[in-house]
């Protein structure tokens, strides 16, 4: 038995997964509260993710039925690229930048005029670091807090934050450290001089956790917590990772050949490679996976936070705005709808603001603006999936995952947007199950008996065969005006 945790942006869940017959027994969750700000901050207490973790464990362990001394092992997966940062005593200094965080959008173009643009910026890390990533939170945090930055001791990302409260141990591994902007992802090591470059005096250095390989546990969980949980004291606590490489080994994406397409409250697109071959395109995050290769991949700051809008607006539940979806054309008899309410990062556009074009007295209405903005956040993948394709990623389908796949009218969009078919998984919690498995690969690991990802992963990973959704032609040849219409517009923002 395993524990997957998946602390995310709305909320943390957790399920419990037999490794065995490859079927998850029980699911728990609990929601975050978010602290928004002017300026676009958006900022998360740690102390939530504590919280919703006790939460959702002990929920996950009731339904499976089960004690918490069967589980051998835990696995975390944290939303990237957000800041934690502790003093000496190992307290927290301040709330959790998140990934979403514009507010050092500022420094972060400081830093890559430093690293000599997008250009600089791929030819030394391999990435071109973008609005949201970590490193810019610190330099910010230095210029604005500078009593607190000289008390740091330790930098962490969420997930490495959640494996050092089961384990006192600070750690991190290759593919959530990635996306901080001072990791190398050819190499595979820190870089240290932008971090000499914000801080001279090497604290930054100082406080960077040890990088762990995927397959390596972090540790045994401490005694206190193991109570505090109701867990096996002798449990492991996986490496763990970010939430899409996590959510990459949860939809069997460990090999070549299979593209993982999230509908979350951002949106992304990833694939597996066994190279790190780095793209020219600065808009395509070549990470590395947290199964031992490279997960090429593209995100995009607004999906289901702007839909949520739009059907908070109306007071819609699910339903109704599906059903608003549906009645409404392709191509939402000309309502197109730009939706950077985060302003963002695929298009590469970090200041933009939303826009509703196309509007008239004959088409000003809830369907079409419900389906407006579902088209244009998809569109926005689209934009990024072309880029994945450019760089020779290719695949028979694509596998949907994330709140919108549970969508049929969502689902079928994206179908005819993509010209591919897609398919969910049975599972909902794809992060949290790729991060149990990997618990199981990890404990495998430390038992001698060495069983490959790919065997766990066939036997856990499983597709739903009724959620398959083929594109339709006629909606296809639609789509590819409309999108064309998207492009188009983009050259004004």
């Amino acid at each position: 038995m395993f524990l997957g945790i998946d602390c995310g942006t709305q909320g943390t869940k957790a399920i419990v997964l037999d490794a065995v017959s490859g079927e998850v027994l029980g699911e728990g969750s609990g929601a975050h509260h978010m602290i928004s700000g002017a300026n676009g901050r958006r900022e998360q207490d740690v102390q939530d993710w504590l919280t919703t973790f006790e939460q959702a464990t002990a929920a996950a362990l009731a339904q499976a039925g089960i004690s918490g001394a069967e589980i051998q092992g835990i696995g975390v997966s944290g939303q990237q690229h957000g800041l934690v940062m502790l003093d000496e005593s190992g307290h927290v200094l301040r709330p959790a930048k998140l990934w979403c965080d514009t507010e050092s959008a500022p420094e972060n173009d400081r830093l890559l005029d430093y690293l000599g643009g997008e250009a600089g910026s791929l030819e030394r890390l391999g990435i071109a670091i973008a609005p949201g990533y970590t490193v810019s939170k610190l330099l910010w945090t230095k210029e604005q807090f500078p009593e607190l930055f000289a008390r740091i001791d330790k930098i962490l990302l969420p997930h490495d934050f959640l494996n050092y409260w089961l384990t006192g141990r600070c750690c991190s591994e290759y593919g959530d450290s990635s996306g901080t902007g001072y990791f190398n992802v050819r190499t595979r090591e820190w870089d240290l001089e932008i971090l000499q470059h914000i801080d001279a005096t090497g604290r930054l250095v100082k406080a960077l956790p040890e990088l762990l390989e995927a397959h390596e546990a972090v540790g045994t969980i401490l005694p206190a917590i193991a109570e505090r949980l109701g867990i096996n004291p002798d449990a492991i606590v996986s490496s763990g990772g970010g939430d899409n490489m996590m959510g990459a080994i949860g939809t069997g994406n460990i090999a070549p050949g299979s593209i993982t397409m999230s509908l979350g409250s951002s949106g992304t697109v990833y694939a597996f490679a066994d190279e790190g071959n780095v793209s020219a395109q600065p808009s395509v995050a070549t990470f590395c996976s947290s199964s031992g290769g490279w997960l090429p991949l593209i995100c995009t700051m607004n999906l289901t936070n702007a839909t949520s809008a739009i059907r908070e607006l109306f007071a819609l539940d699910i339903g109704a705005f599906n059903a608003a979806i549906a009645s409404s054309p392709i191509g939402a008899q000309g309502v197109l709808m730009l939706p950077f309410l985060n302003g963002e990062r695929v298009p590469a556009l970090p200041h933009a603001t939303g826009s509703i074009l196309g509007l008239d007295s004959t088409n000003l209405n809830q369907a079409n603006l419900c389906r407006a903005v579902v088209e244009g956040t998809t569109f926005g993948l689209r934009y990024g999936l072309d880029l994945l394709r450019e760089s020779g990623i290719k695949s028979a389908n694509i596998r949907l995952i994330g709140g919108g796949a549970k969508s049929a009218i969502w689902r079928q969009i994206v179908a005819d947007i993509m010209d591919t078919p897609v398919i969910c998984t049975t599972g909902t919690e794809a992060a949290a199950l790729g991060a149990a498995i990997q618990a199981a690969w990890c404990h495998s690991h430390a038992e001698g008996a060495d069983e490959s990802l790919q065997a766990l992963s066939e036997r856990c990973v499983s597709l739903d065969p009724g959620s398959e959704t083929r594109p339709v032609a006629e909606h296809v040849a639609a789509y590819h005006r409309v999108f064309q219409h998207y492009r188009n517009q983009l050259q004004g923002v």
